[in-house]
């Protein structure tokens, strides 16, 4: 398997075509991954915000003050304001701020960013990321890029865990993971609950050759990947039913 950058990008503006931006820099060939990443999907589809577009409620004040008691840090009430209205719940309003986005992602603060937003205060995520994929793989395909499946990433922290690392949020043209279950080991037993979230692992190693902070490489290419004949599932975010760690958040609270 190869990961390989897309170079010198453009800065994206409002209104780019992502696919048109990457079809001209790249030589893409079925069967390809593209993995791009979300500031500049958000960037494209205007995704950004300012502070004064968000008149601060009362619940927003009441968590920036339990925020600045446990961290002993200033917190900006217009930055919890703006989680909240991206958020369709939140789960832990301290130390820190965990919520769903409203597409199904679990992240801190609704993974809006402060960085690389030279004209506005915050950048936004995308407000349906399979959509936006969609829509750069439509994009690719009218201009001959066939068959080519595009994951569009963040990077996001886990429990127990320090660090972060590239995640899916949204994919387009391929399944978002491989099931297992039913396959044999090599000592002949079955396998019973592995299920293998592809385009996570993707994004991560595709997170390896974009970096961080000032890199400028936002999108790559993954060639000679291959899914094999194993079942596969659009299933990324797990279902509320099915997550313990969700009850058991809800019936914690952080003491301050």
């Amino acid at each position: 398997m190869e990961c390989t950058p897309v170079m010198d990008l453009p800065e994206v503006r409002p209104g780019d075509d992502i696919a048109e931006l990457v079809a001209d820099r790249a030589s893409l060939e079925p069967g390809d991954v593209l993995t791009v990443a979300s500031t500049i999907v958000s960037k494209a589809e205007g995704r950004t915000a300012d502070f004064a577009d968000y008149p601060v409620s009362g619940r927003a004040r009441e968590i920036a003050k339990r925020l600045e008691a446990v961290t002993g840090e200033e917190k900006d009430p217009r930055f919890a304001q703006a989680i909240l209205d991206e958020s369709s719940e939140v789960l832990i309003e301290a130390p820190f701020l965990l919520t769903e986005t409203r597409f199904g992602h679990i992240c801190p603060n609704a993974g809006i960013d402060q960085s690389n937003v030279p004209d506005h205060d915050l950048l936004l995520l995308p407000k349906k990321p399979s959509e936006s994929a969609e829509r750069i793989r439509s994009g690719l395909e009218k201009r001959g890029l066939e068959d080519v499946a595009v994951i569009v990433t963040d990077t996001c922290g886990r429990p127990f865990r320090h660090g972060q690392r590239g995640v899916a949020i949204g994919w387009a043209g391929m399944p978002a993971s491989r099931d297992w279950r039913g396959e044999l080991d090599r000592d002949g037993h079955e396998l019973g609950v592995t299920v293998q979230s592809v385009v996570d692992e993707l994004a991560s190693a595709a997170n390896l050759v974009t970096g961080e902070g000032a890199d400028g490489t936002p999108v790559v290419v993954v060639r000679d990947w291959e899914f094999g004949d194993l079942e596969g599932s659009d299933e990324l975010f797990r279902a509320v039913e099915d997550d313990l760690v969700r009850d058991a958040l809800r019936n914690w609270r952080f003491d301050e």
